[in-house]
């Protein structure tokens, strides 16, 4: 990314708001894991034009990437091995995107090799071997969307929050495992023309499929009774935005903290409570951060409940130990190098040069990623969610992130040579 950029950032001021809260409040971005999109929800982003050259169209060596010298690229080997790992589980005959975009797992096995011989080496020579390795076997191509290479860049975050296994006064609302009552049903099994559709719901009495329970139905106690909790927090604005996030840890009162991950969601559409709360004059943009928005919900507990139920969406969570967070990959996330993009466009596990810019700030942001992670708001070709880590520090980040930006897939050689281009 060009180190000059005129923005017209309208507005930084949406100060990122999981993912991730990367924008349902208007910002906040998602930890999607396993099947479901993890919820990271779409926030508005400023009309932007970025003063640069255009990439090379087609197929790019990697030292013609902006900033690819600058890079401590062993940074994501963690990231790269961890996917590898997963990766390699497939049949060699797998395609790994849409029209086999990044070639077939037969064609990541021998890179993967590499990547982890690399990883044995002593740390010092990590950094030249990997970077000597990639600019002699890979090569990169710019993803491009209908309105070409620029698109947005959130981010997000595990948030660190207070809780019990059990209730009392101060734990007193519920953080929900997956119901036994909950149905998914894939409808290209029933109808072809829906191929790819899946819905979420409950069995009627009737034996009739029915929508899963909402928000407000589930806050008034649609499960109540029946044993489901797998913590109790000691702040429902806390666990709201939790459900943005897709995954957090719990800190217990003995000390310890235990990780919680999205486990399924109850399906119904998701509303991104930051609008709502611009539209009707309750907040200005410029307070449509995380920071921002949990500061109002806090301050007006009751209409704040009334806001918080407009997002329908409901999510249910798993106790992941000690390990996590965990990405729809299904691996774990590292900090800074982990990316949730569409996986319409773009297959889990591949590595990506990530160009855009620090959060609320005109520096570039440039460095290699790894695509570990989706969420239900993170839809086009050029639309990236940077993971920044856990808690606070982590918030400020992704807080604030919402910025321009721009992404290459890296590719073997050989692969390059046969993938169709990415628009």
């Amino acid at each position: 990314m060009a180190r000059a950029a005129t923005a017209a950032r309208s507005q930084r001021s949406l100060d990122r708001p999981w993912r991730l809260l990367v924008a349902g409040l208007l910002a906040l971005g998602l930890i999607a894991c396993g099947e479901e999109a993890e919820e990271t929800p779409d926030k508005p982003v400023a009309e932007v034009e970025i003063d640069r050259a255009e990439p090379t169209p087609g197929i790019l060596a990697l030292d013609a990437l902006p900033g690819w010298q600058d890079d401590a690229l062993q940074e994501a080997l963690p990231a790269m091995l961890l996917s590898c790992a997963r990766l390699l589980r497939g049949a060699d005959e797998r395609a790994l995107g849409p029209d086999a975009l990044a070639g077939s797992v037969a064609d990541w096995r021998a890179p993967c090799a590499r990547f982890a011989a690399i990883g044995e080496l002593p740390e010092a020579e990590r950094a030249p071997a990997l970077r000597a390795y990639l600019d002699q076997a890979f090569v990169a191509r710019a993803v491009e969307g209908p309105d070409g290479p620029q698109g947005k860049i959130t981010g997000y975050y595990e948030p660190l929050l207070r809780g019990a296994r059990a209730p009392d006064e101060t734990y007193r609302w519920p953080l929900y495992g997956r119901p036994d009552d909950l149905v998914r049903a894939r409808l290209g099994r029933f109808d072809k023309a829906l191929e790819g559709k899946t819905v979420m719901g409950r069995v009627g009495e009737g034996g009739e499929l029915l929508p899963y329970y909402s928000r407000v139905e589930i806050d008034n106690g649609a499960l109540a009774g029946r044993g489901l909790e797998i913590f109790w927090l000691d702040d429902p604005v806390a666990l709201f935005l939790l459900h943005i996030q897709g995954s957090g840890r719990v800190r217990l009162p003995d000390g310890d903290t235990v990780g919680v991950g999205f486990a399924a969601s109850n399906g119904l559409a998701y509303t991104g409570i930051g609008r709502v709360m611009i539209d009707e004059g309750l907040i200005e943009p410029g307070q449509g951060s995380i920071q921002g928005l949990r500061a109002w919900l806090h301050e007006n507990p009751e209409k704040g409940r009334e806001i918080m139920q407009r997002n329908a969406r409901y999510i249910f969570f798993a106790d992941t130990g000690s390990g996590g967070p965990y990405g729809a990959q299904g691996v774990t996330l590292t900090d800074g190098r982990s990316l949730a993009v569409d996986t319409k466009y773009l297959p889990l596990g591949v590595p990506l040069w990530l160009d855009t810019y620090w959060p609320g700030s005109e520096r570039s942001l440039q460095r290699l990623v790894v695509a570990q992670d989706k969420g239900a708001a993170i839809k086009g070709q050029v639309r990236g969610d940077l993971y920044w880590g856990t808690g606070e520090a982590a918030l400020e980040h992704a807080g604030r992130m919402n910025e321009p930006g721009r992404y290459y897939i890296l590719l073997p050689k050989q692969v390059a040579e046969r993938a169709k281009p990415t628009s």
